[in-house]
């Protein structure tokens, strides 16, 4: 083990927040791995806030998926963390269809939302996260 590992196995929190930055970086690969295969299959898919929303969070919660069960976390703890993925669009949908919110604020208060969602997933489960 180097330095540089012992340090992150001593320190609960530095564990927590390297598995965050993790699932994030896994989320981003997720979208910009799958999005072309979206455009190739859907060419229309840009036309619909809704879809091009729920796409995303797909496509992010595949990501996220396949790294929870790299490090070993089980069918719960993926779900619920694909939930969190999915709850804060779900959540800010109906503001957007109804005009309340333009997609850009969709988009931006979905992964505010999602992240937050994200944390609170985690720390529900912080013994399996390193905390």
């Amino acid at each position: 083990m180097n330095h540089e590992e012992h340090g992150i196995a001593r320190h609960p929190a530095r564990r927590f927040t390297r598995h965050a930055v993790e699932m994030v970086a896994a989320m981003v690969a997720g979208m910009v791995l799958l999005e072309p295969v979206w455009s190739f299959a859907w060419p229309g898919l840009r036309e619909s806030t809704t879809a091009q929303t729920l796409v995303m969070a797909t496509n992010m919660s595949i990501g996220m998926a396949v790294w929870m069960r790299v490090r070993g976390h089980g069918a719960a703890s993926v779900a619920e963390m694909a939930a969190a993925m999915y709850l804060p669009l779900l959540l800010l949908l109906p503001f957007s269809l109804a005009g309340a919110v333009t997609a850009m604020q969709l988009m931006t208060a979905g992964h505010v939302l999602m992240l937050a969602a994200m944390l609170a997933v985690m720390l529900r489960r912080r013994h399996e996260y390193g905390w």
